[in-house]
């Protein structure tokens, strides 16, 4: 299953003790996912359609425990593309009452834009509703990969209501289109994180978090090694050209012309092609710091470029 999927499924077997958070809870499911209709006979259905079956128990549960409402389940059975089951939860209001507590209908009865305040009144409450949007609409891609959590709804309202509850917990979340719908959405890992806690995904967080640590150390491997791997070229670079340098000397003027320092370090050199600078100190007599070895090998350069210069010359 798909790390998104997990935890959708923690968060579906969550046991919500307050009555406030599952009325919010419920309403933000239904909401997200659900279609209300209305029979010739003015009774009303609200059918919310979900592919897991753990969400779609706890819509049937809070639907029948919260609010006391005759509820179905209906499932059905995909034919094509990946042939998952589909949930369809069937809820039966009494009345305006029921749609009004669940924030569909505003107290004049007509459709309510965004969501109805007074569900979100505690910080319970919002917490609880933001639950229910991440469970009806929302996923988070697998923390291996890029950091990413968003939320999905056709309701630019909606989503700027959704936005400003994520916000009110310093989430900086932001809006995006994509196509019809409307994207909230957080990229940086800190904060969803910390929404994970927030609506009570411990397990998933827990996970993510081992997945951001192991990811940090291997990004800190990668960049000692890839440090290391640069040093070491530019170490073989250098004692590459060192060596020609010396036998461009050797050739033409011969080492013994050269002071007495510079021929001693230059003969350790061509015999010790591998050592480092801070090893070819050790070699000489009297040792040498690291630099003091540096600077000779710079001045035997040198020379060596005199020499080739006075060659271009002629």
């Amino acid at each position: 299953m798909s790390f998104s999927t997990t935890t959708k499924e923690e968060l579906a077997r969550l046991e919500v003790t307050k009555k406030c958070c599952e009325l919010a809870e419920l309403a933000s499911l239904v909401r997200m996912d659900g279609t209300l209709q209305i029979s010739a006979n003015q009774k009303y259905s609200l059918n919310v359609t979900t592919e897991s079956a753990p969400v779609a128990r706890k819509i049937y549960n809070l639907a029948k425990e919260r609010l006391q409402l005759s509820a179905d389940i209906v499932v059905r059975r995909k034919l094509r593309l990946k042939k998952n089951n589909s949930y369809l939860v069937k809820i039966y209001p009494r009345g305006v009452g029921d749609l009004q507590k669940l924030g569909l209908l505003n107290k004049e009865g007509e459709i309510q834009a965004g969501i109805d305040k007074g569900l979100v009144q505690k910080r319970c409450d919002q917490k609880a509703y933001l639950r229910g949007a991440f469970l009806a609409g929302g996923s988070i891609s697998n923390p291996e990969g890029n950091y990413h959590l968003e939320i999905i709804t056709n309701d630019l309202v909606f989503a700027g209501d959704i936005s400003e509850l994520l916000n009110k917990f310093q989430l900086k979340a932001k809006i995006s289109t994509r196509k019809n719908f409307h994207v909230v959405y957080l990229k940086e890992s800190n904060h969803i994180v910390e929404f994970l806690a927030l609506i009570g995904a411990y397990q998933a967080l827990f996970e993510f978090e081992n997945i951001r640590i192991l990811k940090g150390m291997r990004n800190q491997v990668n960049r000692i090694v890839n440090c290391e791997t640069a040093n070491l070229n530019k170490t073989v670079d250098a004692a590459v050209r060192q060596m020609e340098n010396i036998r461009l000397i050797e050739r033409t003027i011969g080492l013994k012309s050269l002071p007495e320092s510079l021929c001693e370090t230059a003969c350790l050199r061509l015999e010790f092609p591998d050592s480092s600078l801070k090893e070819l100190g050790g070699l000489l007599s009297p040792r040498v710091g690291k630099s003091g070895v540096n600077h000779r090998l710079r001045r035997i350069d040198e020379i060596a470029e005199k020499i080739q210069t006075e060659f271009r010359r002629e």
